[in-house]
């Protein structure tokens, strides 16, 4: 096992620290006894009048939780093998963009943080699997994976469990002090500043509970931080249908999503069984410029750890909002958005030709203010021929008076759609 590991290491740009492959149950009694914990855990204690042991036993609990088993046969045979299977199953993945010069300039010693938007459940494969030569992520996860056997799975490849909305405080300090313990030693990390999937499809604002656990006992002389914009887009993004009756209010119930979600699978494995079937379109991931938390810092004068608490809160809270910024402006526009934009923006039904124009002058309007376009084949009509079959297929629009339109009872659908790339044009936001 070490002879394969050090073959691991010696492959990836990013090696995997002595504190990933430390035995769980090592790592458990390390965070359950952190000074920082104990004193927590007795503070509570004392004011809600628990026993200690009790508290303790909590604590304990708690690092089991969160404390992920990982494994690197589980990531580099079966995690990867599993995720690559898939994602390209079910789309044509690419690479987009890639800072290759920025990401080669990252000091290997340094703790890097890959900060990614969230459309899919779909971006924790893929991510892993097109990151799987370059390090070993370790995943924050909401309690939504913590399901037998899916969760051994995930723990297993280094993801660590996390509730998003608890309000137990001595739950929150666990946590904390298990980030930073990670962010101490190296350990290269994936999180999804928004918190949870996009409703709309639109960038969400950030959530800064996870950066700010990262940054509370950030030392920069110690080792640099540094943060890894990724951009991720899916010409079809499973999960649409639900994001969006959540966000007009219509969320049903775990059995309703179930029975969907079966519905859907044989629906499916029906197209393919009669050679039907199409992939999902392209799913696409760009990484940007890094970001070094040290030299962000003496650009902005020094050390968070000795400012006062608004101030702070205040530096904070500027970072996350470069961070989104920075993932948003890689976040690639892919055929289904760009089409699903240009249908939108007219009030009557376009011909192809002049869906093709329009996307065309889209696509030119996104790159001059920054954005990144992936068309692929380096075909425009073929981009724009695979996006209008897409949405045709889907029956998400209608050949009508010669030209193509949105259904209407899909507008919403094609809204989504369009949203992933809108932020990119600040005249549309």
């Amino acid at each position: 096992m070490n002879r394969a590991i050090e073959e691991i290491n010696r492959r990836l740009r990013l090696r995997i620290r002595p504190f990933k492959l430390t035995r769980r149950a090592v790592l458990i009694d390390r965070l359950t006894f952190d000074p920082r914990v104990v004193e927590a855990a007795e503070a509570h204690a004392a004011t809600s009048g628990e026993p200690r042991e009790v508290t303790m036993a909590r604590v304990a609990s708690y690092a089991r939780e969160i404390v992920p088993s990982f494994s690197t046969y589980a990531y580099f045979r079966l995690g990867y093998s599993v995720a690559r299977a898939t994602a390209r199953t079910l789309y044509r993945v690419r690479v987009g963009f890639a800072d290759d010069a920025g990401l080669s300039r990252v000091d290997p010693e340094a703790s890097v943080v890959f900060v990614m938007n969230h459309r899919s459940n779909m971006d924790y494969v893929l991510v892993s699997y097109l990151a799987a030569e370059k390090t070993a992520l370790s995943y924050a996860v909401g309690e939504w994976a913590r399901i037998w056997p899916l969760q051994s799975l995930i723990r297993s490849m280094g993801a660590y469990f996390v509730r998003r909305d608890s309000g137990d405080p001595l739950y929150r300090r666990v946590l904390e002090r298990y980030v930073q313990m990670a962010a101490d030693a190296g350990v290269v990390q994936a999180m999804f500043p928004e918190g949870g999937l996009t409703k709309d499809g639109a960038l969400r604002p950030p959530r800064l509970g996870l950066l700010d656990y990262m940054l509370r006992d950030y030392d920069p002389a110690r080792r640099d931080l540094v943060f890894v914009p990724v951009g991720i887009n899916y010409d079809r993004v499973l999960e649409d249908r639900t994001q969006i009756g959540g966000a007009a209010g219509r969320r049903g119930s775990k059995a309703d999503t179930a029975l969907g979600a079966a519905r859907f699978t044989l629906r499916n494995a029906w197209q393919w069984m009669g050679g039907r079937w199409h992939r999902f379109g392209y799913a696409c991931v760009n990484f940007g410029t890094p970001i070094s938390m040290r030299s962000w810092l003496s650009e902005r004068g020094g050390d968070l750890r000795g400012l006062s608490r608004e101030e702070r809160s205040r530096r904070i809270l500027e970072l996350g909002a470069e961070l989104i910024g920075a993932v948003g402006q890689v976040i690639p526009a892919l055929p289904v958005p760009l089409v699903a934009f240009v249908l939108l923006d007219s009030e009557e039904p376009l011909p192809s030709l002049e869906i093709h124009r329009r996307t065309q002058a889209l696509a030119r309007r996104l790159q001059a203010a920054g954005g990144h376009v992936y068309i692929p084949r380096t075909d425009e009509e073929y981009a724009t021929a695979v996006g209008l079959r897409a949405l045709s297929l889907r029956r998400l629009i209608e050949e009508r008076d010669g030209g193509f339109a949105p259904v209407a009872a899909e507008v919403p659908m094609l809204q989504y759609y369009a949203n992933s790339i809108r932020h990119l044009l600040p005249d549309e936001v």
